[in-house]
């Protein structure tokens, strides 16, 4: 299951920021700049995670975590609260209004994406696992490890993050142009004959444990991770 994360935040350039760097995580991400608007959002939609700027309009960060924490259905709700906010009794105030972690700003997104996944492993343990399984093939993130039926299988970074994404995803077709948003990113330009160069990498090292190929090539559509392979 894919964590799904409300990131609120009024800053434009750091929302889409935040967004692409969580989407390249594999989160499914939504984003608001209005604190109202994100009670709304929240009601349609629970999400697994709120990053929740303090300064925005109409309805404060502050306000919109107390009336979370007011509600039985997001009581539990995980929030990290992003603040330039430097002072001790301001990360008092919001830890006491009831986020679960405050990220100081300025920030790196590889603080912030640590965050999430402390806080989603403590409060959402079935969101974070380090290690994922599907079928007979294991990725461990932490240690950037692949096995297939228990033997090792050696992949490249770019391959380990296609396989991830794929993995997220089992069953489902992506087209060329979709792995390349999600594993080169929407900003890089590469050739959309460059998927089918590493879905070929990944493909041969996954079937040298002759285990049958897990990875299914649909005509004119695109791949998917075959969990019955």
């Amino acid at each position: 299951m894919t964590p799904y994360i409300l990131v609120v935040e009024d800053e434009d350039a750091l929302a889409t920021l935040v967004q692409y760097n969580l989407e390249k995580e594999g989160y499914e991400v939504a984003v608001s700049g209005d604190g109202q608007e994100a009670l709304v959002m929240v009601d349609e939609r629970q999400p697994d995670l709120v990053v929740l700027d303090w300064m925005l309009p109409s309805v404060s960060g502050l306000e919109v975590c107390r009336r979370l924490r007011q509600r039985t259905e997001t009581r539990n709700l995980p929030i990290i609260m992003l603040t330039a906010r430097v002072e001790e009794s301001d990360r008092i105030r919001g830890l006491d209004t009831g986020a679960d972690d405050y990220v100081v700003k300025p920030f790196s997104m590889t603080e912030l994406t640590a965050r999430i996944r402390a806080v989603l492993r403590r409060l959402r343990p079935g969101l974070a696992e380090d290690r994922v399984r599907c079928g007979d093939i294991v990725i461990d993130r932490v240690a950037h490890r692949v096995k297939r039926a228990g033997g090792e299988i050696h992949l490249g970074p770019t391959e380990f993050r296609l396989l991830d994404y794929l993995m997220q995803h089992p069953g489902r077709v992506f087209s060329r142009e979709q792995l390349l948003d999600a594993v080169w990113g929407s900003d890089v330009y590469v050739e959309a004959r460059t998927v089918d160069v590493h879905i070929g990498r990944l493909r041969k090292a996954l079937n040298a444990t002759d285990e049958g190929d897990p990875i299914r090539t649909v005509r004119s559509a695109g791949y998917s991770l075959d969990v019955d392979a």
